[in-house]
């Protein structure tokens, strides 16, 4: 098999080749040019040396094919440069592109950051506005009482006109229950009304300590991300609370007051219930947390719109009985416990007659018997007021007599009772006499005394004096114009018929 020539030798033979033809051409004109002088001087042509002619045409082509390829790998550079250029071009457009992409990405992330930031302190401003607003609404339960009450006085008389007690009772019980207060703040209401004794029951349901916010706001806290309460002080919690029952029992006070006519009322017996569960057994309680009789003329006193007014303060100057522990729970004994189901009951059978009819002592509250004595000692000329706290210390009221000669002071007890006063009810007061810097004592009973009790008042007639029922009655008939019956289950000893009828 013949070898196969190489690039360089077909080139070289291709060379070669066209020098020959051209030889052979410039030889043919040069011969035909030359004839004259050949035949005058003939030449033999000189040949050149194949050998020399082919390395010299193989070296020719060799340095051709050295040349285009080192045109071709300059191209090749040329072409590999532009692509790595271009390549890079790209690769920085890329990156460029990344880095834009990155920082719009960041950029974004930080608006979020700041959008969320600013809604989370937005909000926390927010909720704190709504518990500034609640606490502002119960701290505003007194002072934002509605107007023009003495505008159901009308109602009120012709509910007592066509439906006796129970109408007079009905209405202001609607009243209750339709009081703006803040809601929660009484969830419901039950009112009995006692014309002969002039008072008016009434029992309304209190919140419990949940209604009042146990947080004073919120905050944002830019290193956690979120919105945290401000949680108050347990005490301040409590505190916040037991202010509220006071102003809640006063507003219904104020209420119950403005709504009825000054001689249809002039004792309001009130009764504060709150229901909840008890924590410690599940089961639905209405501890009473607050109760009182408070008489008009007292209640008239007070100036509810006065900003430094202590509503605790209030409830205490008016003898409540106020539960210490609220929030627990913790229960207080109800001056006068009545059952508004069965009181209206009773009501609804009963005939209202005149208002002039004659009171039976026995059949009267407490509250009310002892307002009547306070009464008869005003009408004998005594200045009289209510003593604080009088279950403490068995007093009811004091009396004073101002005359020239000077100041007589008088303690004053009220016992409505059907049996015989004991002797040791008659020195307990002789007791509290020294405590109240009292010249004399009074007990005032509806029943009658026995005979230790005459000698204990007979040895300290300077100090003491007994008025027994039917004593009490005349008094009555002579200073307040009052015939009162006395309903004992029998006629006391010494005593006639006539004196308990």
């Amino acid at each position: 098999m013949a070898r196969r020539k190489t690039v360089a030798e077909l080139l070289a033979e291709a060379l070669l080749a066209k020098q020959q033809a051209k030889l052979a051409q410039a030889g043919a004109g040069q011969s035909a040019a030359a004839k004259p002088a050949a035949a005058r001087r003939p030449r033999t042509p000189r040949r050149p040396d194949p050998a020399a002619e082919h390395a010299r045409l193989l070296a020719a082509g060799e340095k051709l094919l050295a040349k285009e390829d080192a045109a071709k790998a300059k191209e090749a550079a040329r072409i590999e440069a532009d692509l790595a250029k271009r390549q890079s071009a790209r690769e920085r457009e890329a990156q460029q592109r990344q880095r834009e992409q990155e920082r719009a990405v960041r950029e974004r992330e930080r608006l979020g950051r700041e959008a969320l930031k600013q809604r989370s302190k937005e909000e926390a401003e927010q909720r704190s506005r709504e518990v500034a607003a609640v606490l502002d609404e119960l701290e505003a339960v007194l002072r934002d009482r509605p107007d023009g009450l003495e505008d159901w006085h009308p109602l009120v008389e012709q509910a007592l006109a066509h439906d006796g007690a129970a109408g007079v009772a009905e209405v202001v019980e609607d009243l209750l229950r339709r009081s703006p207060v803040p809601a929660g703040c009484r969830d419901d209401a039950a009112v009995g009304y006692m014309p002969e004794a002039g008072q008016l029951l009434v029992e309304v349901a209190l919140p419990s300590q949940d209604i009042v916010p146990a947080v004073s706001g919120y905050r944002f806290v830019a290193q956690r991300g979120e919105v945290v309460p401000l949680p108050v002080k347990e005490a301040d919690l409590q505190e916040t609370y037991r202010r509220l029952l006071a102003r809640l029992a006063l507003r219904a006070l104020d209420e119950a007051f403005s709504v009825t006519p000054v001689h249809l009322v002039g004792t309001v017996i009130l009764n504060g219930h709150v229901a909840t569960t008890d924590p410690a057994t599940g089961r639905a309680v209405r501890p009473c947390v607050v109760s009182m009789v408070v008489e008009r003329a007292d209640f008239a006193e007070l100036v509810l719109d006065e900003p430094r007014l202590d509503p605790q303060r209030c409830l205490r100057n008016l003898g409540a009985v106020v539960s210490r522990h609220p929030h627990d729970l913790e229960p207080v004994p109800p001056i006068v416990d009545f059952d508004p189901a069965r009181f209206k009951i009773a009501a609804d059978t009963a005939v209202v007659g005149p208002l002039d009819s004659r009171p039976d002592l026995l059949q009267m509250d407490p509250f009310a018997f002892e307002r009547l004595v306070r009464e008869l000692f005003t009408a004998m000329g005594y200045e009289t007021w209510r003593t604080q706290n009088s279950r403490d210390d068995g007093l009811d009221a004091v009396a004073v007599r101002r005359d020239p000669v000077g100041v007589t002071v008088i303690a004053v007890q009220a016992k409505r009772t059907k049996n015989v006063v004991s002797p040791e009810v008659v020195r307990a007061l002789l007791g509290t006499l020294q405590d109240k810097q009292a010249a004399r004592g009074v007990l005032v009973t509806t029943s009658w005394y026995g005979k230790a009790s005459w000698e204990i008042a007979h040895r300290n007639g300077q100090r003491l004096d007994l008025i027994d029922g039917r004593n009490l009655k005349a008094l009555l008939l002579e200073h307040l114009g009052i015939d009162a019956l006395i309903g004992l289950p029998k006629i006391p000893p010494g005593w006639e018929p006539g004196d308990i009828d």
